[in-house]
């Protein structure tokens, strides 16, 4: 039976009936899919079309979503991806696939199933073989992962508890905007999952890295994010790197979790357009990246 809901599929059929190459955007824990409505906007001037489904149940506003923190309970990783890979396959051409956070391990997922064309994993939460431990990443997910019974809940975050995960790398005042603006209760089992995958070999948490199929690959790190430090997203690309296809990563200076939707978010969705013009199969060519917006600072890995 399909989990799409009626605006998911009105959104697939404006992708359809555009002929043009869709982008789908996939959020992340503590946000919902109208988080990427900058990033649509700039990615269909640009060119494209876009499509951005939510999780299964998810409230479709903010002010919804904080009405029915219920809606979030029990969503994990398999249920979610089964969700967007169902968008996917109703789609006529195949898709870029951008993610942040949750949302870019779930970009990896579909990359790795052979599904995404170009896929940019912004600050992307840890899958199976991901290794380090950073211990504000750990501090991060404390208000979820302190309690086992919140595998099973919907887990809302205290402002104190948004600015060290996602806006630290921002002004109080921005802060407390964003957490107004964008944070919704989030699923805890995605997070338990993720946490045990190393100790779980059937965890689904898990990465097909070296697909023949998985496509270009870009991975994103903020230099300040506390949630997904660059020690786990560089220990990502490690695994992703054995893939045949294109593999990059790259570090945004001066940036935390909340870089998709804060003040910055147009430096970084300008890196994530370049990629995916350059890396789409018949693109036109590398995008200038001064006509998206924002430089970023490309790192080498180990």
């Amino acid at each position: 039976m399909s989990t799409l809901t009626s605006r998911e599929l009105e959104e697939i059929e404006r992708a359809n009936a555009s002929g043009k190459r869709p982008v789908l955007f996939a959020h992340g824990l503590w946000l919902l899919s109208s988080s990427w409505a900058r990033w649509r906007h700039l990615f269909e001037e640009n060119g494209f079309t876009t499509v951005a489904p939510g999780w299964p149940d998810d409230p479709e506003s903010v002010a919804e979503a904080r009405l029915r923190p219920s809606a979030f309970a029990g969503k994990g990783i398999a249920q979610v991806t089964d969700h967007l890979a169902e968008a996917i396959g109703r789609l006529s051409l195949q898709p870029a696939v951008v993610g942040h956070s949750f949302g870019g391990m779930l970009a990896q997922r579909l990359a790795g199933l052979g599904l995404s064309a170009a896929t940019v994993a912004v600050d992307p939460a840890p899958f199976r073989g991901v290794l380090p431990l950073p211990l504000s990443a750990l501090r991060a997910a404390l208000p979820v992962l302190g309690n086992p019974a919140n595998a099973g809940r919907a887990v809302a975050l205290t402002f104190p508890q948004f600015r060290f995960a996602f806006a630290n790398a921002v002004s109080e005042d921005e802060a407390r905007q964003l957490h107004e603006t964008y944070a919704v209760p989030a699923p805890g089992k995605p997070l338990f999952q993720a946490a045990t995958a190393n100790l779980n070999p059937w965890t689904e948490a898990r990465v097909d890295t070296r697909n023949p199929r998985r496509g270009p690959l870009l991975i994103l790190s903020g230099e300040k994010d506390n949630t997904v430090p660059w020690a786990l997203s560089n220990a990502a690309y490690g695994r992703q790197r054995r893939n045949r296809g294109v593999t990059e990563i790259r570090e945004v200076p001066g940036r935390g979790h909340s870089l998709t939707i804060d003040s910055g978010w147009r430096e970084v969705a300008g890196i994530a357009l370049a990629f995916v013009r350059d890396h789409l199969p018949g693109s036109a060519g590398r995008a200038a990246m001064g006509a998206a917006g924002g430089e970023a600072r490309d790192s080498t890995a180990p």
